[in-house]
C-alpha cells in the first residue's frame, strides 16, 4: 500500500489565500495509506481523497458521514487507534493514526 495524495483539497481560496502548510503525516485508513497536512481534522483528510462515509446506521446499514461539523452529531463517529464513536469532525489527526469506518454501534478490538 503506497501513500498517495489527496486532491480535493483548497490550496488557494478567495478570503484566508494560499494554504501554506506543508508538514504532512501519515495514517492509515481502512488499511490504506493517506497523507494529511498537520492541523487537519480526520474529516478534512478523508474528503481531500473524495471519502465521504463515516460510518453505518446499525440497523438498516445506511452511510453517514460529515452533517454538522462541529461535533454536536453522531454522523461522523468512527474508530480510531481501536477506540469507538471518535468524532472525525473535531478530531485532528496523528502521524501513524489508524482510522477505521465504523460499522453500526463498532465492535471493540482487544488491545495487545
Amino acid at each position: 500500500m503506497a501513500a498517495h495524495e489527496g486532491t480535493n483539497r483548497i490550496s488557494v481560496h478567495p478570503i484566508l489565500g494560499e494554504d501554506t502548510r506543508r508538514a504532512t503525516l501519515r495514517l492509515t485508513f481502512d488499511g490504506e495509506l493517506l497523507q494529511a497536512l498537520a492541523g487537519e481534522t480526520i474529516s478534512a483528510t478523508l474528503r481531500a481523497y473524495g471519502i465521504v462515509v463515516s460510518r453505518t446506521m446499525p440497523d438498516s446499514g445506511s452511510p453517514r458521514g460529515l452533517f454538522c461539523g462541529v461535533g454536536r452529531c453522531p454522523d461522523c463517529m468512527m474508530t480510531v487507534d481501536g477506540e469507538l464513536n471518535v468524532r472525525a469532525c473535531i478530531t485532528e489527526v496523528r502521524d501513524e493514526m489508524v482510522v477505521e469506518t465504523q460499522d453500526g454501534l463498532g465492535i471493540w478490538k482487544a488491545r495487545t
